[in-house]
């Protein structure tokens, strides 16, 4: 499978293309770095794949890519185009939010019955919830990225002056691409009310200590869909994947079983 949406955009991948279930690893703003051991770990039971979002990474980022929404439906339809049944979506971040785009937009249309199989949200953006504001990403400093994104903040801590200028370019970059595709409030106001058309399992994993948004945020958002679970991971921030692997597999573990 090749999930490239524009020609030549690099890709993890991980397991055999032969596997019984599909694994679409959809990544958050720090780019497909920051998913790696989430598509790794899911190797030994499904075939996961984790592309680069078009404008990461120091990608060509097309016109026809301005928003999730947009985003959302053309990962779909190179779903469609590939054939592909019962793929389950794990979206970290940005990457969540994109997840249960795909979710709504896949439940209102009947070209993609049977594509997607079940979601799962790590700390993902995109919804207003009353008195649990996104945090204001564009305003921090790496520091206060850092504070806000880890529960051990000097884990995440990356010091701006030990960058090179290519790895400083491409975090600009990043950034930019960020605010042009989902906008400097990371959010959309008629998400949360959409969320009750989702009609595959979902799972809602969020680390405890996360202040980009909170546990009450990724509650509110379990709840906005039809028999979702939330689970919350201990001694982890917005990435649990990278700071609490081990709890963060033993979270999913039991939703996977059942799928």
């Amino acid at each position: 499978m090749t999930i490239s949406l524009v020609q030549g955009l690099p890709a993890l991948r991980a397991g055999s293309p032969a596997a019984a279930r599909t694994a679409l690893v959809l990544h958050g703003g720090g780019g497909p770095r920051t998913v790696a051991p989430l598509v790794g770990h899911l190797a030994a039971t499904m075939h996961a794949f984790a592309p680069t979002h078009p404008g990461w990474e120091g990608t060509t980022r097309p016109d026809s890519i301005a928003s999730v929404a947009q985003l959302a439906a053309a990962y779909l339809a190179r779903l469609r185009e590939h054939g592909e049944r019962d793929v389950v979506l794990f979206g970290s971040s940005i990457g969540g939010w994109v997840a249960l785009e795909m979710a709504v937009q896949a439940a209102a249309d009947d070209r993609c019955a049977g594509v997607i199989g079940a979601v799962v949200v790590i700390d993902g953006v995109g919804a207003v919830v009353d008195g649990e504001p996104v945090a204001d990403f564009f305003s921090l400093d790496a520091r206060g990225l850092a504070e806000a994104a880890w529960h051990h903040p000097e884990r995440g801590y990356l010091d701006p002056a030990r960058l090179t200028d290519e790895q400083r370019a491409i975090q600009q970059a990043n950034g930019r691409t960020i605010a042009a595709v989902a906008g400097r409030s990371m959010s959309d106001p008629t998400l949360l009310g959409r969320l009750d058309t989702v009609d595959v399992p979902a799972l809602v994993v969020w680390g405890e200590s996360d202040r980009i948004v909170t546990p009450a945020y990724g509650r509110a958002v379990a709840r906005a869909i039809p028999g979702a679970r939330f689970v919350e991971v201990p001694e982890a921030g917005h990435l649990p994947h990278l700071e609490a692997p081990d709890a963060t597999w033993a979270a999913m573990e039991p939703f996977l079983a059942k799928l």
